[in-house]
């Protein structure tokens, strides 16, 4: 079922966002080769203390991280374990924070305002970066594409488009730059829980599907390879990987539909 969230729940959501970019900012500061992917993990682990917050993925379908690392051939889910970064790795960082609503409203909560959100929310995003040089101009090029991908998906987004539109507008963008589009994988709405409808395809056809509506949440993540579309599952049991080997980049932002286009929630 599609929750239809509130001006107040969006707005609330709006300010969560702000914070989980404000810590992938600092992450992202510490990236260089020779950082132990661990030393992130922890790294995230306290700044998310500090919020008040929780972590959002950790636990989730028996996932044993707070953030999902995931280098080269990873596309998502990638475990940060013991992997120490060396120039030209591809790295993907996939984060989100769960905070009560208490944190930003104090005790006084007024239930009418935030009925989809309950307690609290989960926010959610990832961005990809390469280590020092890329290896090759593809590699750097894959990286910049995926990320204009997203950009074009979300100017697309807008009540009385369907999601047919948006996922037809990112495949068609990737695909004319010569890039594998993963279609097995997609992102989703978000809210009170993480993984909420619908899902956001990264792939779809011009007027089909679900119409989007004002008051609709939902993170966007279009994945692209330098090779082939197809995945595979890691060995270590929670990484998906190209099943050619070929690198990967990811790009995820948290919207919200509104009246007149829609508002980016973690920026």
């Amino acid at each position: 079922m599609i929750t239809i969230k509130t001006k107040e729940e969006i707005e609330v959501m709006h300010r969560g966002g702000k914070i989980l970019a404000s810590i992938m900012d600092k992450l992202e500061s510490e990236i260089k080769s020779g950082l132990v992917a661990d030393d992130l993990e922890f790294l995230s682990k306290k700044l998310v203390k500090e919020t008040g917050g929780a972590l959002s993925f950790e636990g989730q379908g028996g996932f044993p991280a707070g953030l999902c690392f995931s280098i080269n051939d990873e596309i998502v889910h990638g475990l940060p374990r013991k992997k120490i970064l060396k120039d030209g790795d591809v790295i993907s960082l996939d984060f989100g924070i769960f905070f009560k609503l208490e944190k930003f409203l104090g005790r006084n909560i007024e239930p009418e305002k935030y009925p989809n959100l309950r307690n609290g929310f989960h926010t959610d995003m990832a961005r990809t970066y390469v280590v020092g040089k890329a290896s090759d101009s593809e590699v750097d090029r894959l990286v910049k594409i995926t990320k204009k991908t997203l950009k074009r998906g979300i100017k697309k987004v807008r009540p009385g488009i369907s999601l047919g539109d948006v996922g037809e507008t990112m495949f068609r963008y990737a695909d004319n730059q010569g890039f594998g589009v993963i279609k097995a994988l997609c992102g989703h709405g978000i809210g009170a829980e993480l993984h909420e409808d619908p899902e956001i395809l990264n792939y779809g056809k011009r007027h089909t599907g679900i119409i989007l509506k004002e008051g609709m949440v939902f993170c966007i993540e279009p994945m692209l390879t330098n090779g082939n579309n197809k995945i595979a599952k890691a060995k270590e049991g929670y990484a998906y990987v190209t099943e050619d080997g070929s690198i990967s980049a990811h790009f995820e932002h948290m919207v919200a539909v509104v009246k007149d286009g829609c508002i980016v929630l973690t920026e």
